[in-house]
């Protein structure tokens, strides 16, 4: 496989930008021998391949339009596995993990809303252990529950979690009231994704989950985009003031954050963030919830690669894989410079 060098650029590492230097791309890693290299350009602010640690895909669209913005990789949260195992490897698209089916109780209003098929539905705790192994056996990279109350009862999504424990697969729990929030903390859920729309996690709230290691994707694009939604239709309730203020608390308790934007085009859901441009509207939006644009850029590339299990990506270094995105600007001094995209590589292959 042929070897190609950037020169000259600035490659972020550690929350910061050093100076110029050049870096090697030999086949889908990152390298160090630069003698047999060819230029691929020069100058600019190299940042590894962004995360987006909640999406849904739709088809191979879904991952190019993912890898255009600089999104490498991501992370479905509820596909058919058959679905997921036809996108695997799409020529110039976002590589892909996946939850398979999630797991949502018959008698929710998201199933109802979803018209969640047979494979989703999880009525009592005795289907609990039937049910993950159906899914591990699949294949699913991680295990996701949908606590849409009234639904699970607690001892069924208790069931759930330490099943896939037990299976080795952590446990991401959609849960955007509060009530959720504390049943899935109550099962010992791994990672949260969306924030709470009625109440924001207070302080209290958010030591404990911390001192269990849990984790969250706000998903705060499209939080705010389902309140705009409901508002604009003149229905009132939800607002994304207490998603925005969980961030805070939960930052400030020492939570790792990731960023996950829900991006979707699925029929019934309620908002549909675009693939891939959606993650910068992500990053801005951590950032004004109390994040610094180090800490945003963290939480699209090397915190997801660590929770997720993703050890050779999310960082630029030698031998690991070559998801890199080259920016014209600087992302430290303005996270929105993350659109500033002049180019994209996937496994050393530029996109």
């Amino acid at each position: 496989m042929t070897s190609s060098v950037l020169r000259g650029v600035r490659v972020y590492r550690d929350g910061q930008f050093g100076p110029p230097e050049d870096l090697v791309i030999d086949g889908s890693v990152i390298g160090t021998d630069s003698s047999s290299a060819l230029d691929a350009g020069s100058g600019g602010f190299l940042i590894p391949g962004l995360i987006d640690s909640h999406v849904h895909v739709v088809g191979p669209e879904s991952l190019i339009a993912l890898a255009r913005h600089g999104v490498t990789t991501a992370l479905d949260m509820g596909n058919p596995m058959s679905v997921i195992d036809s996108l695997r490897g799409v020529v110039g698209g976002a590589d892909l993990r996946a939850a398979g089916p999630v797991a949502t109780s018959p008698t929710s209003a998201h199933a109802t809303r979803m018209r969640a098929p047979l494979e989703n539905l999880v009525a009592t705790a005795a289907d609990a252990e039937g049910w993950v192994s159906a899914r591990v056996d699949d294949g699913a990279d991680y295990i996701k529950i949908v606590i849409d109350l009234p639904g699970f009862d607690q001892e069924t999504v208790d069931a759930i979690v330490a099943s896939a424990h037990a299976k080795g697969r952590a446990v991401v729990a959609h849960a955007s009231r509060s009530d959720a929030v504390a049943m899935a903390q109550r099962a010992g859920v791994d990672i949260f994704t969306h924030a709470p729309l009625d109440r924001s996690i207070d302080e209290a709230q958010a030591v404990e989950l911390v001192n269990r290691g849990a984790i969250i994707v706000p998903t705060l694009t499209m939080m705010r985009g389902l309140v705009d939604r409901m508002r604009a239709a003149g229905v009132s309730g939800p607002a994304y003031e207490p998603a925005h203020d969980s961030v805070g608390q939960l930052r400030a308790a020492g939570m790792p954050i990731l960023a996950g934007t829900d991006a979707n085009a699925t029929a019934g859901a309620p908002y549909a963030p675009p693939f891939g441009e959606s993650l910068h509207d992500e990053l801005g939006l951590l950032v004004s919830a109390g994040l610094s644009p180090a800490e945003a850029l963290d939480a699209a590339t090397s915190v997801p690669a660590d929770r997720f299990g993703l050890s050779e990506r999310g960082r630029i270094a030698p031998g690991l894989r070559a998801d890199l995105v080259l920016l014209d600007e600087d992302p430290l001094v303005d996270i929105s410079a993350t659109r500033s995209i002049r180019a994209v590589w996937i496994a050393g292959e530029r996109v």
